[in-house]
């Protein structure tokens, strides 16, 4: 039986889904984004750019807002299990997020401010589904929005743009700082269970594990044509450039260039590969860890994959170091390379290590099966092909959608 509670801006039954009403709102200004959690059904449009100086910043998404809590997630999770949240059944483990549709038309969300790294009413002990939006729940969808120079901290479960998604979020970015004192963690969006496409994230992303730099723990979907360039620090396991933990999904036509700190479990593009796939991509920023630490995946479980991928990255570690993967654990890795000079590494557990002079030759790479074309110089791109490779001058491979 589903509970009915009020409060955080409206009624909704909890345990058997939410039943916000479904009004369809045009936003222009941090009052009418503020409405959407009271709207979670309907189908709203940005109409504008929202910054620091547009009506409502003061009141619900500055420094000063909510006594310096700054701007309250749209939705929400609710565990009385745990003793905390509205007074209803015991043990009802449940959320309340975004159903319809949060189209952002290319405008640009600028200055959000959220500092919850405490807790609070009707949340779990800790402060979790931290960002613009807390929750987007099945069917939700955030499409074609930029959330920009944000400052977000939070305890678990904490991005810029989405805390948790159930839902999709396509065509979005975001830039600034992210940081969380627990895990999943990532500069976009927290955990997904839904796909992530054609997006992107840059600036600094800190946790204590399974961080990444556009998301922290990736479950049963999809992230696909997304790269990130932030820098990522955790604190203990599954450290990645694009994603901390990659779990029963697949990453491809994707890429990383920011440097990544962690523990255990560190890698370039994922930290940690479990059941599931890395196809087509790339990374190329500096690695650093203790151990199980690899320029592209740190470790890669049984039962996944990587293929088709390689990375440049300087690794840096002290046992289960690996040029492109730190530690294969029954896993499979084809046709993927990595540079043996750049990355200061002879050997990995798995791949092949090549000269930064055979990476920058279509050789490798075409005679390992990839779909790849040479291309006239690094402006210059054939969308015919997944990879790309200039010859003045010579490139490294890089993905055909790139800008």
């Amino acid at each position: 039986m589903a509970a009915l509670i009020a409060g955080l801006g409206g009624a909704y039954y909890v345990g058997g889904g939410n039943t916000p009403l479904a009004q369809n709102l045009e936003i222009r200004t941090w009052y009418d984004l503020d409405a959407v959690r009271d709207n979670l059904a309907g189908n709203h449009t940005l109409m504008n750019d929202l910054d620091s100086t547009t009506a409502g910043y003061e009141e619900l998404a500055s420094p000063t807002a909510n006594q310096g809590e700054g701007w309250q997630p749209i939705g929400f999770f609710i565990d009385t299990g745990s003793g905390c949240g509205p007074p209803i059944a015991d043990g009802v483990l449940s959320w309340v997020g975004l159903t319809g549709t949060f189209d952002g038309q290319g405008y640009e969300i600028h200055d959000l401010f959220i500092n919850r790294p405490n807790g609070g009413p009707y949340v779990s002990p800790y402060s979790s589904h931290i960002g613009l939006f807390g929750t987007i729940n099945y069917g939700g969808i955030i499409k074609n929005v930029g959330v920009v120079n944000v400052t977000v901290i939070g305890g678990v479960t904490v991005g810029s743009l989405v805390g948790y998604n159930y839902g999709t979020v396509s065509d979005s970015y975001s830039s600034g700082n992210v940081t969380g004192n627990g895990s999943g963690v990532g500069g976009l969006v927290g955990i997904t269970r839904g796909p992530v496409s054609d997006s992107y994230s840059t600036g600094n992303v800190t946790g204590h594990s399974e961080v990444g730099g556009l998301v922290g723990i990736h479950n049963d979907a999809t992230v696909s044509n997304s790269y990130s360039t932030s820098n990522v620090i955790g604190t203990d396991w599954s450290v990645g450039g694009l994603v901390g933990e990659n779990r029963v999904g697949d990453v491809f036509n994707s890429y990383s260039t920011g440097n990544v700190t962690g523990e255990f479990w560190v890698g370039g593009l994922v930290g940690y590969n479990w059941d599931s796939t890395v196809s087509n991509s790339y990374s190329t920023g500096k690695v650093t860890g203790d151990r199980k630490v690899g320029g592209l995946v740190g470790k890669n479980n049984d039962e996944t994959t990587v293929s088709n991928s390689y990375s440049t990255g300087k690794v840096t570690g002290n046992s289960s170091v690996g040029g492109l993967v730190g530690d294969n654990d029954e896993g499979t890795v084809s046709n993927s390379f990595w540079d043996v000079q750049t990355s200061g590494q002879a050997t990995s557990d798995g791949g092949t290590g090549k000269t930064t002079a055979q990476m920058k030759n279509i050789a490798p790479f075409s005679g390992a099966g990839w779909n790849i074309i040479t291309v006239a110089n690094p402006g210059t791109r054939n969308p015919a092909y997944i990879w790309n490779i200039a010859t003045t001058p010579s490139t490294y491979p890089f993905l055909s959608w790139q800008s």
